[in-house]
């Protein structure tokens, strides 16, 4: 599209006050040096009046002030950046063999880089950049179980080995090959002891805690532990996580509403962004589903919050028994609806 096709497209935008644009471009008017939103009810002004720029700082740096009415150094509304960022996704997810760079998206969009990559880490709350490895690392992960490490990773959009191991320590905690084995020669240090609900599992791995967990007998607690890591090196330790282990025995006990321990989890973009939610969620209150699925700009996806929720592989840490269905059902748990209805009703006796 030239420039001169694209300020016909944006004059009529503005013409048509398409809230649709909203976020693409601003206009500004010399004459009263206001810049405004396309969808901006004001007057319309003269075209041969009117200046377009593609985001607000670039009007304010030429000496145009915001419009008090529609707000456009605010950026897009709500709906449209929530669209925007489904439509980078879309193209990040269908673009993995060969990423994307911010300028190419924005173009693709219709924005620009720096108002994309701001509304894109708001909403998704990563990067495009870390959107796209999350997505690659998790199609590898889904891969390499069924084939050998070196045709995954092409598989999955890595252009060589050496961008596949520099990213994967981060996310998986260990090297692609020893996720593929199970973390074969991983050591794994846990814990158990009694807890107010059950008898409660710590694991860790050097970088922080990989597991937590909540059960009747302890032969249930290590046969969970070793379905997500088989062939790693498990290692019963009755010292070395006393103080975690302390922490979260007081957390359950309603003497300790915080718990800012280091964790060493696994997810994919989403499921890491629905994680960091949860921790937001303040001590002795819930949210819905729909309510968490709205906050990680995913209005439609309540049932994905719940999937993500039940992958949570630190429960207590990551507090996911404060999601509850609309109208207060308190839904699932993978711990159990007992553990979980214990959990709020003390929760809500120790925050009063």
């Amino acid at each position: 599209m030239t420039r001169t096709q694209e300020s016909r497209r944006y004059w009529r935008a503005v013409m048509g006050r398409d809230a649709r644009f909203d976020g693409r471009f601003v206009f500004a008017v010399r004459t009263t040096g206001i810049f405004c939103r396309p969808s901006c009810a004001s007057r319309r002004p003269r075209r041969d009046h009117v200046v377009f720029f593609t985001n607000p700082l670039a009007a304010e740096r030429a000496g145009f002030r915001a419009c008090r009415r529609c707000r456009p150094e605010q950026g897009a509304a709500p709906g449209r950046q929530r669209e925007l960022v489904e439509r980078v996704c879309r193209l990040i997810e269908a673009n993995l063999e060969a990423p994307l760079t911010l300028a190419r998206l924005g173009r693709e969009v219709g924005a620009s880089p720096h108002h994309l990559q701001r509304i894109f880490k708001r909403l998704v709350g990563v990067s495009p950049r870390q959107y796209a490895d999350a997505q690659r690392l998790q199609r590898f992960k889904s891969r390499v179980r069924q084939s050998d490490v070196t045709s995954a990773l092409y598989e999955a959009g890595y252009g060589s080995s050496s961008r596949l191991y520099e990213r994967a320590p981060s996310r998986l905690g260990m090297t692609p090959a020893t996720y593929r084995r199970g973390g074969e020669n991983t050591m794994i240090d846990y814990t158990m002891v009694s807890s107010p609900l059950g008898r409660l599992l710590v694991a860790r791995t050097p970088r922080g805690l990989c597991a937590v967990s909540l059960a009747d007998s302890d032969s249930s607690l290590v046969r969970g532990l070793r379905r997500e890591f088989p062939r790693a090196e498990l290692r019963r330790d009755r010292n070395g996580l006393t103080g975690w282990v302390r922490t979260i025995v007081r957390h359950l006990e309603g003497r300790q509403p915080q718990l800012e321990l280091p964790l060493d989890v696994r997810g994919t973009a989403f499921q890491l962004r629905v994680w960091e939610e949860l921790r937001r969620i303040p001590y002795g209150e819930t949210r819905t589903y729909g309510e968490v699925a709205r906050a990680v700009g995913k209005p439609g996806a309540a049932r994905a919050v719940g999937s993500a929720c039940g992958r949570n592989p630190v429960p207590l840490v990551i507090p996911c028994h404060r999601v509850v269905r609309g109208g207060g059902a308190l839904g699932g748990y993978g711990l159990g609806i007992a553990r979980k209805r214990k959990l709020l009703e003390q929760e809500r006796r120790s925050a009063t």
